[in-house]
């Protein structure tokens, strides 16, 4: 089985993804917020604790990984420049160099819909239309995608980029969510299949932007590439879960 470490493992992402790989590679869960542990029991899977703004730290954390997927950095859409550019930004870095480095063969990065978030709301992009971010935490992941390609195509270091949409369940549960909400939401289930898809599909290019968002009756990020490039089959509708009908 491949060796697959995830930054971020304890995250709401990070967690569903583990729990959906667990048995089927051999895991390292990183965060900040973990305690270095190996459950007796399970080799298949160990805990370790990792700031990816220390590059000795992720050198040391990547050595024998054949996969990386690097969820880790501030999510939020208000994250200050400081927040940012320390951990988004240069962790991001880190996280590149210390794989490349390590001869990982690939990662997958979570960027986010946020890279094209200041286009008009009738606007659908796809991923090779201009970044438009719409705050500082978008121009943070425009920049990991940035060093995304540098590394894959000057670093022989292969990079998947991940557009990912609204990923909050909770909120489709309480039916909270306006109709732009639905149209950019993606569920854990369809994440974690395209999780999979990213780890085993071949990569034509050394680097791929594609973006990440559930079979919405409307869809606010084009996910044709997606499909086509690595075979994914979204599952769920936002609009549908919430009680939404169309007619055909």
């Amino acid at each position: 089985m491949k060796n697959i470490l995830i930054t971020g493992a304890s995250g709401r992402i990070g967690s569903n993804v583990a729990e959906h790989l667990k048995g089927k590679y051999h895991l390292t869960l990183a965060d900040i917020q973990n305690e270095s542990s190996e459950d007796p029991g399970d080799d298949e899977m160990k805990r370790i604790s990792l700031d990816i703004t220390n590059l000795q730290d992720c050198r040391e954390a990547f050595r024998g990984m054949d996969v990386v997927i690097h969820l880790a950095g501030d999510p939020s859409p208000e994250a200050d420049f400081e927040s940012v550019m320390r951990i988004n930004i240069e962790g991001t870095y880190n996280v590149f160099r210390a794989a490349q480095e390590a001869g990982v063969e690939r990662v997958i990065f979570a960027s986010s819909v946020h890279t094209v978030k200041g286009y008009p709301a009738d606007v659908q992009p796809h991923p090779d239309m201009p970044v438009r971010p719409l705050n500082l935490y978008g121009v943070s992941k425009v920049s990991g995608e940035a060093f995304a390609s540098y590394f894959a195509y000057q670093e022989d270091l292969p990079i998947i980029a991940l557009r990912i949409g609204g990923y909050d369940a909770v909120a489709l549960t309480d039916g909270n969510l306006s109709a732009s909400d639905m149209s950019i939401y993606l569920s854990p289930r369809d994440l974690n299949h395209l999780m999979e898809q990213c780890i085993t599909t071949p990569m034509i290019h050394p680097f791929e932007v594609i973006n990440a968002v559930s079979d919405n009756r409307f869809k606010g990020l084009d996910i044709q590439k997606t499909i086509e490039r690595f075979g994914y089959e979204p599952m769920d509708d936002a609009f549908e879960k919430c009680g939404y009908t169309f007619d055909s």
